[in-house]
């Protein structure tokens, strides 16, 4: 896609006469929208009986989406079925959690093919996170010099913001440059990962240091930097 993206925009910005103008990519979590809006939703469904209540939150929240924080790229990253590398590693990764509904399941499938006829890229890489292929259109378009807001309340892209990526939590109206990260997390975006793993992560059923919590976590990596420089 981006070696598309990079023959079509020459230095990846737009020349007005003398103006330079920096191009945008707009990334969405596809799969937290998913999420937020079959818990948000009312039971829709057709007159057959078919569930369409995560269907018509999720264009609804792209239709917000697009108006609020128009761009020039728009990519929607969905999950793919199946298990991940992380499972691999890990097999208690994520085990905490219930599976998924099967009313929302049904949903999916829909949903993407609703995403596509409004003309919008869908991307969901198998054995691939959405959360990883975020990172990498990020990562590639700020080495191409444009501009990424990543759409979604999932804390871990906190590690991806940066000069050219910001993290924009559009359910609460919140968004995060590099200063907004430092004040959420007491951490910098490159210290994310490290903090992660000293606290864990409840949510995907992954443990921390023995107690230690945010404070002490955040007190360490302000004295040390790193993990690695704490551990040494």
């Amino acid at each position: 896609m981006f070696f598309k993206l990079r023959n079509k925009v020459r230095d990846n910005k737009s020349c007005f006469g003398d103006a330079v103008v920096t191009k945008k990519l707009v990334l969405v979590d596809g799969s937290s929208y998913l999420y937020r809006a079959y818990h948000a939703m009312p039971d829709l469904t057709t007159s057959s009986g078919e569930t369409t209540g995560a269907i018509y939150g999720v264009i609804n929240m792209l239709r917000r989406q697009m108006k609020e924080h128009p761009s020039d790229y728009l990519v929607v990253v969905f999950d793919a079925p199946g298990k991940t590398f992380r499972d691999d590693m890990y097999p208690a990764y994520k085990a905490n959690r219930p599976p998924m509904p099967d009313d929302l399941r049904s949903q999916i499938e829909p949903t993407h093919d609703v995403i596509q006829a409004m003309g919008i890229p869908l991307l969901s890489v198998a054995a691939v996170e959405a959360d990883d292929v975020i990172g990498t259109l990020s990562t590639t378009a700020s080495a191409m010099g444009i501009n990424t807001d990543i759409m979604s309340g999932d804390k871990d892209l906190a590690q991806l913001v940066g000069k050219r990526v910001r993290l924009i939590d559009s359910m609460k109206g919140e968004t995060y440059d590099t200063a907004g990260i430092k004040a959420r997390f007491g951490v910098e975006p490159d210290q994310i990962v490290d903090y992660l793993t000293l606290v864990g992560d409840a949510v995907d059923n992954v443990p921390g240091v023995p107690k230690v919590g945010p404070k002490t976590a955040t007190r360490w990596l302000e004295s040390y930097r790193t993990l690695d420089n704490i551990v040494a």
